[in-house]
């Protein structure tokens, strides 16, 4: 595959990441038309956000499974065409339970696209750029989530909220068309070279190891965990918090809020250039960089929600937008470096499964729950914990990183990208 070829499949793949977060984001700005209409407590707005994590923790392994051994490509598209027409049925719900339905359905569109598409990446660009690709792609989060917030508030309040579903369906639909026809990479077989030097079958056993002894990445997972519980819990409930504590309406705290989540536009890309630069110098720096920029992380969530309101709150905020996701290039690299590149997609599934079972999923319900009893001011001071923790399970996990990473060797013969390698070889020692 060409430079070329791979940087289309970039753009598609970025678009598609992008209409998958306005799709999945676009309700928190709806909340407020929401409890209005169907009488909904907070506890229940954070449900609808949770239900599409569920459904991602369910169906994520079978259908990164399929992912890897079928067609990247075709599973990316039909994935894409089922959320984008889940998302549409959204708009025409009447009732909390219907609605609840809609969104859970979401999720199982949307299970295998981020082992999919990084699989896809990872295969198309060399291991050197590695984290700054993934950095670039995973851009398109914050951009999706801040579109989707800032164009839900804005469209519910001036249209109703049942058009700002229709609005963001459409385009991810036309962009899954055009994806079905875009080339796939050869499968990749998954081989161990004995000690006699012949190359045999991973049996399940093998491929089991590759994630249950592998300790960079069970560190790694669990500090991605921590950290998505504090950036899901900010997508979901800014705007509410604006709307509430700033006394702004809610196409105007959308905004508020669609501003600070698109720095992480910055933050991400960011995260993953300083990363494979520090790499260089120091090997484990996949894991160092995050431990710091989570701590960092802490201390200003610590500041904002502790001492602060108003403007001063909101300039604290801004960082926050920054480094709250620098963390995610390096942390969906480390599931690429550690395991068999033919396991790549169920590596990155794996991570999701676990940031889906114990972050992203209990967030918005979990702060919702607090909300109702404490206040929404006070359910986000506890955010501070969890960065602070996710820091020291990324500190201790650097010290394994170099024992765990895979030599891999080439198998694509990819003339513009000829450091990139494939396949399997052994282990570091």
């Amino acid at each position: 595959m060409t430079k070329k070829q791979s940087w289309i499949i970039f753009w598609l793949l970025f678009a598609l990441y992008m209409f998958d977060y306005m799709d999945r984001m676009i309700i928190v700005s709806l909340f407020p038309y929401l409890q209005q209409d169907m009488g909904l407590t907070d506890a229940q707005c954070g449900l609808l956000m949770s239900s599409v994590y569920w459904s991602i923790l369910i169906f994520s392994f079978p259908v990164s499974i399929l992912v890897d051994r079928w067609s990247r490509t075709k599973s990316i598209s039909i994935m894409a065409a089922f959320w984008s027409m889940a998302t549409l049925a959204c708009a025409f719900t009447k009732t909390f339970s219907q609605l609840l339905i809609a969104r859970t359905a979401i999720g199982i569109g949307e299970a295998g696209y981020a082992p999919g598409g990084t699989a896809m990446l990872s295969a198309n660009f060399p291991k050197e750029k590695r984290a700054r690709i993934l950095g670039f792609w995973n851009a398109s989060i914050p951009l999706g989530s801040a579109l989707g917030i800032g164009i839900g508030g804005f469209v519910a309040h001036n249209f109703g909220w049942r058009h700002a579903f229709g609005l963001v369906a459409i385009p991810g639909l036309i962009l899954a068309i055009i994806f079905y026809f875009v080339k796939d990479y050869k499968t990749i077989q998954l081989t161990k070279k004995e000690k006699t030097g012949k190359e045999t079958k991973m049996l399940f056993i093998d491929m089991a190891r590759q994630f249950t002894h592998n300790k960079t990445l069970i560190y790694n997972n669990l500090a991605f965990t921590l950290n998505v519980f504090i950036t899901t819990s900010l997508l979901t409930w800014l705007p509410t918090y604006f709307h509430r504590f700033d006394n702004l309406a809610m196409d105007k705290a959308s905004m508020k809020a669609s501003s600070i989540m698109v720095l992480a536009i910055i933050g991400a890309p960011l995260g993953g250039f300083l990363s494979d630069l520090w790499s260089k110098k120091r090997e484990n720096a996949r894991l160092l960089f995050p431990a710091l920029s989570s701590i960092l992380t802490g201390i200003l969530l610590f500041i904002a929600f502790a001492f602060l309101q108003g403007s001063a709150q909101y300039i604290v905020l801004l960082f926050i937008g920054i480094t709250a996701v620098a963390f995610v290039p390096s942390g969906v690299a480390v599931t690429q470096d550690v395991v068999h590149p033919g396991l790549c997609a169920v590596s990155l599934s794996l991570n999701i499964i676990i940031q889906h079972l114990l972050g992203s999923s209990l967030a918005p319900i979990v702060i919702g729950q607090l909300s109702d009893t404490y206040g929404l001011d006070k359910a986000l001071t506890i955010l501070p914990i969890f960065a602070f923790l996710a820091g020291v399970l990324l500190f201790i996990g650097s010290f394994y990183y170099k024992k765990d990473l895979y030599i891999e060797h080439s198998a694509f013969q990819n003339t513009d990208f000829p450091d990139q390698r494939i396949g399997f070889n052994k282990k570091t020692i």
